[in-house]
């Protein structure tokens, strides 16, 4: 049967996600709010989006079975957005990280979006960039991971100036920074044993800015992390295997340093559809258009991870 699909905005995110698609020949309708959004999205593309917003579409349509929807709205809006697609009967819902504006507006909304864990996935797109999945092939080959490191600092006197809606950049180590903490335990598994250390530092806009923690999880991995807002850094992840030390630094590329050695030496793959769409965005959109769970983060494990994780880290 063929696929419906929707997505469900109109701005950066929704024009990437809306070049993958007409790349590969799909078919889709966008939903936008304001004419003048939409404009852009259409002078961009070529495609004429609903105006009027979600509720206006769904007033005024019913969603077939075979509905898949692509939810890429500002984030203070995902959660909303989420519940009135599931409630309007879509078959599966693809909605940008991290589907809420907070842990706990996600946390509030545990009950109404359970029954759907098999229909909704959360876009962390950085799992499926070409980096990450040859840093994984690496890893097989060596015979698996044993330790990893892992940074996430923000440049906060980069966000301090930007206009954000309420909220977003109080939230935003959930609405950002998760992108490197996820990626870190789906390479490593879940945190089992661990102990975190935060602090607040002088920026007003969020409670915490320096992190630290250790511990092993339930793969056995021994991990580490450190990030400092309010000083120099930048996302990283260090996977080390017995036989060498792989860098995701930046998260896009991919540098080796072999066991004896001391020389970090760039590692060359393809990264072609990385190169030509925005990161990871092709081969998330495939496993996701291809109903294939095993690669895609359901909404019962993000809320998991965002309760038993994410609350740690920053608490």
């Amino acid at each position: 049967m063929k696929k419906n699909i929707l997505l469900v905005g109109t701005g950066p995110m929704a024009l990437d996600y809306a070049k993958v698609l007409t790349a590969q020949d799909f078919s889709f309708q966008v939903i936008g709010r304001g004419q003048e959004s939409a404009e852009k999205f259409k002078t961009e593309t070529d495609i004429q989006p609903f105006v009027g917003g979600l509720q206006k579409y769904l007033e005024n349509h019913t969603l077939t079975d075979n509905t898949y929807i692509i939810i890429a709205t500002g984030t203070e809006v995902l959660m909303n957005s989420l519940i009135s697609v599931l409630e309007a009967g879509a078959e599966r819902v693809l909605i940008e990280k991290p589907a809420a504006i907070s842990i706990e507006e996600l946390i509030e909304n545990k009950e109404k979006l359970l029954p759907y864990s098999e229909k909704v996935f959360v876009a962390y797109n950085r799992r499926f960039y070409a980096s990450v999945i040859e840093a994984k092939k690496m890893i097989e080959e060596d015979g698996g991971l044993q330790t990893i490191h892992f940074e996430f600092t923000e440049w906060s006197h980069v966000i301090e100036p930007l206009t954000k809606a309420p909220g977003v950049k109080e939230n935003w180590f959930f609405a950002n920074s998760t992108h490197v903490v996820d990626l870190a335990f789906h390479f490593a598994g879940k945190p089992q044993q661990w102990q975190t250390y935060s602090k607040a530092g002088t920026v007003k806009w969020h409670a915490k800015t320096n992190f630290t923690g250790a511990g092993i999880t339930e793969k056995g991995v021994l991990f580490s992390y450190l990030s400092n807002w309010e000083s120099a850094g930048r996302w990283a992840i260090e996977l080390l295997t017995e036989k060498r030390r792989i860098y995701l630094k930046p998260m896009e590329g991919l540098s080796v340093q072999k066991k004896g050695t001391v020389t970090v030496i760039e590692h060359e793959f393809d990264n072609s559809a990385d190169l030509q769409f925005k990161p990871g965005l092709k081969n998330q959109l495939k496993a996701f258009l291809d109903n294939d769970e095993t690669k895609l983060l359901n909404i019962k494990e993000h809320i998991s991870i965002s309760k038993e994780v994410y609350s740690k880290i920053i608490s």
